[in-house]
């Protein structure tokens, strides 16, 4: 006769809080939404047609493992509560060998969270490394010490209409601000199809925009890909992610996202500039001073 009555109490307890969760959520910010990562303006618009995968499932994954742990740490203070010794108590405690239950939860539910883990990061990495055949842009991105060379290729096989940019390094002032326009800086065409091919000049380097949530590493005699869709106007912070010597952290990059017209005048203004042709790997082991404030020479 109790049981009906309990549980119609615990339905009514549970709407409440349902009800309180549900608000909760929805006062949430983009922000909060995705984790506090970055790549998503206040009204929710991502960086790359990418980003919010990227997101999802990084937030998910921390969720799951966040109500493993709740869990967990439920089930060892009742066990610290349950099983503590009792005043008056000596020696040990019943001890008990086996418990199949027990054992067969913590065997299938680790090994479904691992499978689970597995086929989502498998399903997700297939479509960011899925290259576009035939993108809208080309590009070759050049990692060196302690900088970056950006080639804009061309239509004509021999990459001869290619257009491009030396960097050098950033130069700190003495209180650490870096002056953001001397920075080198990767233009992409917003709502166009990107290829970016990655190259090493020397060691090994790692190629991250912050907010795409996404880096890869360039190597020596290996060249690595990365294709997206740059989806909202701005201006990006990029670096390596690498460590890669002494200057490491003072090689920076911006990417500026910008119309497809002010891509195609930036573009003319390079041309204009005589910085055509394929650089490919012509500057390999490129070297520069080590020390600050010391350009390329001949094409800084």
């Amino acid at each position: 006769m109790k049981t009906a009555p309990s549980r119609r109490r615990l339905r009514l307890a549970a709407l409440p809080v349902g009800i309180a969760t549900a608000l909760v959520l929805a006062g949430c910010t983009t922000t909060e939404l995705n984790g506090f990562l970055p790549g998503f303006t206040d009204d929710g618009v991502q960086a790359t047609n990418h980003t919010e995968m990227i997101s999802g499932l990084w937030v998910n994954s921390w969720l799951v493992l966040l109500a493993v742990g709740i869990v967990t740490w439920a089930l060892m203070l009742w066990s610290v509560i349950v099983y503590r010794r009792r005043k008056g108590q000596t020696g040990l405690p019943v001890q008990l060998r086996y418990n199949m239950p027990i054992e067969i939860f913590y065997t299938v539910v680790p090994l479904i969270l691992v499978v689970g883990f597995f086929a989502f990061t498998a399903r997700d990495q297939t479509i960011l490394e899925t290259q576009y055949d035939d993108p809208d842009v080309s590009i070759t991105a050049f990692g060196k010490q302690w900088a970056w060379d950006f080639q804009y290729n061309g239509d004509r096989e021999d990459n001869s209409d290619a257009v491009w940019t030396m960097g050098v390094q950033a130069e700190p002032a003495s209180n650490g601000d870096v002056d953001q326009d001397a920075l080198p800086t990767l233009y992409l065409p917003v709502d166009k199809t990107v290829k970016i091919e990655l190259q090493s000049r020397d060691v090994i380097h790692s190629f991250w925009i912050v907010d795409f949530l996404y880096k890869k590493d360039m190597y020596i005699g290996r060249d690595n890909y990365m294709s997206f869709i740059p989806t909202r106007e701005g201006t990006y912070a990029g670096k390596c992610a690498e460590l890669c010597g002494e200057y490491h952290s003072a090689m920076l990059f911006n990417v500026k996202v910008v119309s497809e017209a002010e891509y195609e005048a930036y573009l003319s203004t390079l041309r204009s500039d005589g910085q055509t042709g394929d650089i490919d790997d012509a500057y390999d082991r490129l070297q520069n001073n080590t020390g600050f404030g010391t350009a390329v020479e001949g094409k800084g």
